[in-house]
C-alpha cells in the first residue's frame, strides 16, 4: 500500500480459532497466574467471585456491542475508527493513543518479568540479555506475517489454557477429597469459602476488588482490533464473542473457586503465584518450575498481543489520517512495518522508564495505562448506541444486521454505566487515586492535541 491510500483493513488471514486465541492470549496473563490471591486476601473468597462474575459480564456487555460494529464494519483498529465516526474524530484519536499507551507500557513491563523468570534457572544471566532475546522473538512473531503471528499466538495460548484446565480439574480432585492436600485430614469440601464469614473483608471488599477485576479481563476487547484480518468477519467474530463470557467463567471463576475453597484467605497471595502454593499442597514435584514456565509462556503470549494490538492501532491512525499517512506502509505481506517498529521502541521506552523512572514517568503510565482499557469499553458501547440509532435513522432495518447487540438499549447503556462506575470508584481507593489524577490530564491534553494537529492540517489544505 501507497503512503497516501486509504483501506479498511488488512489481509484477512485469521481463522476463528486465532481470534479466539488472541483474545485470551491478551486477557489470560500474569493477572491470574500471579496477582489472583492477593485479590482474594482482600475481598474474600465469596467476595472475589462475585467481583469476578459481575467483571465478565461487564466485559461481555461490551463485546456484544463490539460484536455488532465490528461485524457491519469490519475494519483494521476497530474501534478507534468508531469513536471517530460515531462519537467524535478527537474521542477516536484520544482512544486510540490510550489503547496503543496501554499495549506499549505492558510491553515494557512483560519483558522485564520475562527476564526475572529466566534468573531463577539462569542465575549468572543478566536479566536484560533475556529480555533483549525475547524483544527479538516477539518482533521477529509480528513482522513476516499475520499467519505467523496467529499460529505463535495460538500455541502460547494454548499452554496457559491447558494449565488452567489441568489445574481446575486436580483442584476439584483435592475439593472433594480424591486427591489428599498437605494440611487437610477431610476433604475441605466448601469450607474455606464461609469459615470466616461471608466477607470478612467487608462486603465493601467487592467493589475494591471490582478496580483491577475490570483490568484483570482487559484483552477480550482485542477480538475487534482482529476485525480487520479476520477471514470471513461476518461468521468468524460473532463465534469469537459469543465464546467470551463462558470462557471467561471457566478459566477465571473456575480457577478462583478452586483458590478459595483451597487456600485459606488470610493465606493467599502473601509470597507466590497460588497456582503453585495449590500443587505444591498437593505434592506434585517441580510444581514451581512447571508454573515459571507456564507463566513464562503466559508473559511471551500478552506480549505478543500486545504488540499485534499496537501495531494496528497506530496504523489505523496513519490510514485514518490522523497521524502521517507513511505509518500505514505495509510491506508485501500486508504487515505495517513502521508502526509495528515504533510500537516495539514504545515497549522499549517503557523497558527503560520503568528501570530509571520507576516513581516518576513510569508510574504516571502505569496509572494511566491502568484506566485506559475501562475508557475504551466505555467509547465502545457509546458508539454501539451512536451507530443503532444512525442505521434506523438513515431508513435501514434491524434485521439488516447480520449481527445484532440483544436487548438495545439495556446491553450498551449497562456496559456503559458499569464501565464508568469502575473508573469513578477508583476516587474511593487511595492506592489507586493517583490514575485518576494521571488520567483525566492526559486525556485533555489528546483532545487539544487533536484540536490543534486538525487545525495545523485544515490551514496546509
Amino acid at each position: 500500500m501507497s503512503a497516501n491510500e486509504k483501506t479498511e483493513h488488512l489481509e484477512r488471514k485469521m481463522e476463528t480459532r486465532d481470534i479466539q486465541m488472541i483474545s485470551l492470549g491478551g486477557v489470560i496473563g500474569t493477572g491470574l497466574f500471579l496477582s489472583s490471591g492477593y485479590t482474594i486476601q482482600q475481598a474474600g473468597p465469596i467476595g472475589t467471585i462475585i467481583a469476578y462474575l459481575l467483571g465478565a459480564v461487564i466485559v461481555y456487555a461490551v463485546m456484544l456491542c463490539l460484536g455488532e460494529l465490528s461485524v457491519a464494519m469490519p475494519y483494521t483498529g476497530s474501534f478507534h475508527v468508531y469513536a471517530k465516526d460515531l462519537i467524535s474524530p478527537a474521542t477516536g484519536f484520544t482512544v486510540a493513543i490510550l489503547y496503543w499507551l496501554t499495549w506499549t507500557i505492558a510491553l515494557g513491563s512483560e519483558f522485564t518479568a520475562a527476564g526475572i523468570i529466566m534468573r531463577q534457572w539462569f542465575p549468572h544471566v543478566p536479566v536484560w540479555i533475556w529480555s533483549l532475546l525475547f524483544i527479538i522473538l516477539i518482533f521477529l512473531s509480528n513482522v513476516f506475517s499475520v499467519r505467523i503471528f496467529a499460529e505463535s499466538e495460538f500455541w502460547f495460548a494454548a499452554i496457559k489454557v491447558i494449565a488452567i484446565l489441568v489445574f481446575i480439574v486436580l483442584g476439584a480432585l483435592a475439593i472433594v477429597g480424591i486427591i489428599p492436600m498437605k494440611g487437610y485430614q477431610h476433604a475441605p469440601l466448601l469450607t474455606n469459602l464461609t469459615k470466616d464469614g461471608w466477607f470478612p473483608t467487608g462486603f465493601g471488599g467487592v467493589f475494591t476488588t471490582m478496580l483491577t477485576v475490570n483490568f484483570a479481563f482487559s484483552g477480550t476487547e482485542l477480538i475487534g482490533i482482529t476485525a480487520g484480518e479476520a477471514k470471513d468477519p461476518e461468521k468468524t467474530l460473532p463465534k469469537a464473542i459469543h465464546t467470551t463470557l463462558w470462557r471467561l467463567i471457566i478459566f477465571f471463576i473456575g480457577s478462583i473457586t478452586v483458590m478459595a475453597c483451597l487456600i485459606p484467605y488470610r493465606q493467599a497471595g502473601v509470597s507466590e503465584s497460588p497456582f503453585v502454593h495449590v500443587f505444591k499442597l498437593m505434592g506434585i514435584p517441580y510444581a514451581a518450575d512447571i508454573m515459571n514456565f507456564v507463566v513464562l509462556t503466559a508473559i511471551i503470549s500478552a506480549a505478543n498481543s500486545g504488540l499485534y494490538a499496537s501495531t494496528r492501532m497506530l496504523w489505523s491512525l496513519s490510514n485514518e489520517g490522523t497521524i502521517p499517512r507513511r505509518f500505514a506502509k505495509t510491506n508485501r505481506r500486508g504487515i505495517p512495518v513502521i508502526a509495528l517498529a515504533l510500537s516495539m521502541i514504545g515497549g522499549i521506552l517503557s523497558l527503560l522508564s520503568s528501570i530509571y523512572a520507576a516513581d516518576t514517568i513510569y508510574l504516571v503510565l502505569v496509572s494511566i495505562s491502568g484506566l485506559a482499557v475501562v475508557i475504551v469499553w466505555m467509547a465502545i458501547a457509546l458508539a454501539q448506541i451512536n451507530f443503532h440509532k444512525r442505521f434506523l435513522a438513515s431508513g435501514h432495518q434491524l434485521n439488516e444486521l447480520k449481527f445484532r447487540t440483544p436487548w438495545y438499549p439495556i446491553i450498551p447503556w449497562f456496559a456503559f454505566v458499569a464501565s464508568l462506575a469502575s473508573c469513578l470508584l477508583i476516587w474511593f481507593d487511595p492506592s489507586q487515586r493517583i490514575a485518576l489524577y494521571c488520567t483525566i490530564p492526559f486525556v485533555i491534553i489528546c483532545y487539544c492535541l487533536h484540536h490543534f494537529y486538525d487545525k495545523y492540517q485544515h490551514r496546509a489544505k
